[in-house]
């Protein structure tokens, strides 16, 4: 064997467990999804499934819309209208608290008339004035979706609209009424090898797709090609985006003739608006004698960057030890940046022409830990900014925020559980290589003994994990006298890129050691013992609890692992698990194996060894990560352990696991239900 071939793999007893839509494998799926709802069956577990379909159902609830100049839109489901009713109402009249809702579309109704359980999948807005939206909708909830063309004034679909899909992963946005930059595998577009687009076109009323012209084309191996349209100040400026891997791309401004590059740094991120464009370098960037470090943003003329060296770019943000930036938003005359300082939120308003800025006091007050994001701004129209802000616990607060005034409340979310008593700390772990790592912890303030504790993280891709109000883990966990941890561990941006640089490829040990530290914290302050921290997962956070199944098996006594990546082996070649290879490595390349293999939860199982109970989750219809890699985990722990192993599947739900409140609450109901039997029991 040469230096450069991988070792052939070993017989995989469960390889036909890949076949998503196999009949043996969806009938294994079945059964075992049927063994675990009966196994948790129960008037308690009953109980908790109707109270969390009712504060997911509110009618009360909060709800926070996107503005579309004098318009509000949002999405509403409830018991009714489960796949939701698409609808908007005035900004004076939703400001005022008196929304006067107008129904754009019923996505149930057009389901029965159609004989298609569809699931809403976002809309895109034409230019101001056009009057049209394109309206996506998937058949599934999984990441493909069919386009229809929308007719906002007589809020029906364009009849014989050229402008219209079938299912597909399709990038698509308004150049002008009758003009599309449109991404999308069908009618001979192609795909690369993560099942993304690999061309632009831009595609005019008139014309099929297929006569459409091309304006990029990547290679098999990029993720795939992007479209975006900025229209700032009423004018167009396509972008097409050619992302190489997850992580480097390259941007480029196509003027109708010729597409002109972004030349900036291929990890940096770059947004136009207008003549300006904003950078966020990724790893150190020079531009003439000075060197602008990871986590900066930059802020200049376009023109510098298509036609220019960068020279007139400035700074905009500086991170430090402690503040990074996490995003930034656009208003017509301020650039409003979020920053995270110490894993907790700060607003600033930024004048774009001399830089100068002013933190947004949000009144959030100090007996919480906070985050805050911009909900929805329309930077065509003014410089009102509407926030949602929320702690552990305080329930999530609408605001709107107009210049010169003091922020308003326009609506609360109503709390969800009973939080007399509990109070929300940080602390902070050292990891192995003596990192210290933050983390939050939510539960009673006066206790007595070790308490059970539910831990999420994940820990990649550079994001972070912020204070978030607990709706479900709330009322399920938190009222019981339980401890909740949020662990900020490296691979997250909780410090900007460095934190998740420093957990990359093959350094990935570092978050899962960070994670561990921090359970190990745990029962070095006495807040509880191993046997009774538990700990759930999701994507890439799945990835994560796996490793703590097979690596930290003595640290935790449950496992609740979702739509979890598990097989490192196989990644690349399921579903769009070629799309990151950059933050993973690639498995067939024999150097990346080496270390691909060691946090490879699939094949870190040892027969005999003990492990703790686990609950493994996917969905049929997620064409992001898909269902077959947890299906061969239940199914080898099953086959060739001891250990306690619980497997749910339901069939709809996409990438998100479930698809409406009412499979929300039941998947939670049944994941609490496989806690309170193994961490949660009482002493």
């Amino acid at each position: 064997m040469s230096a450069h071939e991988i070792a052939p793999e070993p017989a995989d007893p469960f390889l036909w467990l890949e076949e998503i839509d196999g009949s043996a494998a969806r009938a294994w799926a079945a059964e075992r999804t049927a063994e675990t709802e009966g196994a948790y069956a129960g008037a308690a577990r009953d109980a908790l499934e109707t109270r969390l379909t009712g504060i997911l159902q509110d009618p009360d609830r909060l709800v926070v819309p996107s503005r579309h100049g004098d318009l509000m839109y949002d999405l509403w489901r409830d018991a009714d209208n489960p796949r939701g009713l698409w609808r908007r109402t005035s900004l004076a009249a939703f400001t005022a608290g008196t929304p006067d809702w107008e129904i754009l579309l019923d996505v149930d109704a057009l389901g029965r008339e159609e004989g298609r359980t569809w699931a809403f999948a976002g809309a895109t807005h034409g230019p101001a004035g056009s009057g049209r939206a394109l309206v996506r909708l998937s058949p599934d909830g999984g990441d493909a979706a069919v386009v229809r063309e929308f007719d906002l004034e007589t809020r029906r679909f364009v009849e014989d609209s050229p402008f219209a899909l079938d299912a597909e992963k399709s990038m698509i946005a308004w150049v002008d009424r009758d003009t599309l930059l449109v991404a999308t595998a069908l009618h001979g577009g192609g795909v690369t090898d993560s099942g993304y687009p690999i061309t632009a076109r831009a595609w005019r009323r008139g014309e099929s797709l297929e006569d459409a012209p091309p304006i990029l084309t990547g290679v098999s191996s990029d993720v795939g090609v992007f479209a975006h349209v900025d229209h700032t100040g009423g004018s167009a400026t396509p972008i097409v985006v050619i992302a190489h891997d997850f992580f480097h791309s390259e941007a480029w401004v196509w003027n109708g003739a010729e597409p002109h590059l972004i030349a900036v740094p291929q990890d940096a991120h770059a947004d136009v608006h207008g003549d300006l464009v904003a950078v966020r370098t990724t790893t150190p960037w020079r531009i003439g004698d000075t060197t602008h470090p990871s986590g900066t943003l930059l802020l200049g003329p376009l023109e510098t960057v298509t036609s220019g060296d960068g020279s007139g770019l400035r700074v905009a943000f500086a991170p430090t030890d402690t503040a990074v930036l996490e995003s930034w938003t656009w208003t017509k005359t301020r650039l409003v940046l979020t920053i995270l300082d110490r894993v907790q939120s700060r607003l600033v308003s930024l004048d774009p022409a001399t830089l100068t800025g002013v933190e947004l006091d949000l009144g959030l007050g100090d007996d919480d830990l906070f985050s805050a994001n911009v909900a929805t701004a329309d930077d065509d129209e003014d410089d009102q900014l509407w926030v949602v802000a929320r702690g552990f616990l305080t329930p999530p607060t609408l605001l709107v925020l107009d210049p010169g005034a003091e922020p308003r409340v326009v609506d609360r979310s109503r709390a969800t559980f009973d939080a007399t008593g509990l109070v929300a700390e940080q602390h902070w772990a050292t990891s192995a290589d003596g990192t210290r790592v933050p983390y939050f912890e939510v539960g009673p303030r006066e206790r007595h003994g070790a308490l059970p504790v539910l831990m999420n993280g994940y820990g990649g891709f550079e994001h972070a994990l912020t204070p978030e109000y607990p709706t479900i883990v709330g009322p399920a966990w938190l009222e019981q006298g339980r401890v909740y941890v949020v662990a900020n561990i490296r691979g997250g941006g909780e410090f900007g890129p460095e934190w998740h640089l420093a957990a990359l490829r093959e350094n990935r040990h570092r978050a899962y050691e960070d994670f561990a530290a921090v359970a190990r914290d745990l029962v070095a302050r006495g807040v509880s013992t191993p046997d009774r921290i538990a700990c759930h997962g999701r994507s890439n956070g799945g990835l994560l609890v796996g490793n703590m199944l097979t690596q930290y098996p003595d640290d935790f006594g449950a496992i609740v692992c979702g739509v979890p990546l598990l097989d490192m082996r196989r990644y690349t070649r399921l579903s769009a698990g070629a799309s990151w290879i950059a933050e993973y490595g690639d498995p067939d390349d024999p150097a990346d194996w080496e270390f691909v293999k060691t946090f490879s939860p699939y094949h870190l199982i040892e027969p005999g060894r003990r492990y703790p109970a686990s609950l493994i989750y996917a969905a049929a219809s997620d064409d992001r990560v898909g269902p077959v890699q947890a299906r061969k985990m239940a199914a080898r722990l099953a086959d060739e352990t001891d250990a306690e192993v619980h497997y749910l599947e339901p069939v709809e739900g996409g990438h998100a696991g479930t698809i409406d409140a009412a499979a929300t609450a039941a998947l939670h109901a049944t994941i609490h239900a496989f806690l309170d039997s193994t961490v949660g029991r009482a002493d």
